[in-house]
């Protein structure tokens, strides 16, 4: 007796390709096409970005007679005077220190107020717990814009206004809901064997925290600190609003003095002299920070 032979699945055109496994390819090819559009994107946003950079850096080395002269060429001699004159002249050297001692002090608070407080609202909950981390989290939802007046009226009857001192506290307050909100989340992904296990040896919840979780947090500890001094580093309004002497400028309001007074006598070189002295910072925790941040970034979906 003979079989009857089963016809073959053949996709359209012959191919040997079945319906199912075509779509399958389609799919492939679709995503494909997807990567090389976004690898397409992020190799010229950092092409775009590195040049901008460095043809920062270039015109703040020429003369203006070479700027106006020729936009894009080398300069001849480097011209190193311009920093020196917007790190004496214009004082940017005051608004730079004034702003590494204003953002390093407020960081530091912020991990020293928010981590033992995400800690304690991530792992020992209590009644009304889950309503004060929803409300630090709302917090983050109210721009800072809305707080200028309010905030203005409260530090001027504290007589804060004008003062480095109220402005690291107005820092403070608008960072920690963000600084709390993330913290949390980083410690409850943390296991708790070993905080069970330190508590058994007789440690307190103090020390279990600063011996055991709080080194393990490090890396969000890390990320967060960085993100922040990345946002008040550049910060303007706040300090535009609370600053008003010159010689508690920070780097920010220094720039924006300097723009009108380079603007004023045609220095245009020293103006980008001084566009490179506010990015250096930044770029130095990218540089040196950057895998810190990824690790901190995903450190969280990592561990369970």
């Amino acid at each position: 007796m003979y079989r009857k032979k089963q016809p073959s699945r053949m996709s359209r055109g012959g191919l040997g390709v079945t319906p199912e496994t075509g779509r399958v390819a389609a799919g492939d090819v679709g995503a494909r096409i997807v990567r090389i559009i976004g690898w397409i994107l992020i190799v010229g946003w950092s092409i775009f970005s590195i040049f901008a950079f460095a043809w920062v850096v270039m015109t703040s080395l020429k003369s203006n007679h070479e700027l106006f002269t020729n936009v894009w060429s080398l300069p001849k001699e480097p011209q190193w005077s311009n920093y020196v004159k917007v790190w004496t002249l214009s004082q940017l050297g005051t608004g730079f220190a004034n702003s590494m001692l204003l953002v390093l002090s407020s960081v530091a608070v912020l991990v020293v107020v928010a981590s033992p407080a995400a800690y304690v609202l991530a792992r020992k909950p209590f009644k009304g717990s889950d309503a004060l981390t929803n409300f630090f989290t709302f917090g983050m939802g109210i721009p800072s814009q809305l707080l200028l007046v309010p905030l203005f009226f409260l530090m001027f009857k504290m007589k804060l206004v004008d003062s480095l001192f109220g402005l690291a506290i107005v820092y403070v307050a608008l960072s920690l809901p963000f600084t709390i909100f993330y913290l949390v989340g980083f410690f409850r992904t943390l296991p708790g064997e070993l905080e069970e296990a330190a508590m058994i040896d007789g440690c307190t919840s103090f020390q279990a925290f600063s011996r055991i979780m709080l080194p393990l947090a490090s890396p969000g500890v890390l990320t967060v600190s960085i993100f922040n001094f990345l946002f008040l580093w550049n910060d303007f309004l706040l300090a535009l609003t609370f600053l008003s002497s010159n010689d508690k400028f920070t780097l920010s309001l220094g720039l924006f003095g300097l723009k009108g007074t380079m603007q004023y006598t045609g220095d245009w070189v020293g103006l980008f002299a001084g566009f490179t002295l506010i990015m250096l910072p930044i770029l130095i925790v990218y540089l040196f920070l950057s895998n810190q941040m990824v690790e901190g970034l995903t450190a969280g979906a990592t561990k369970g």
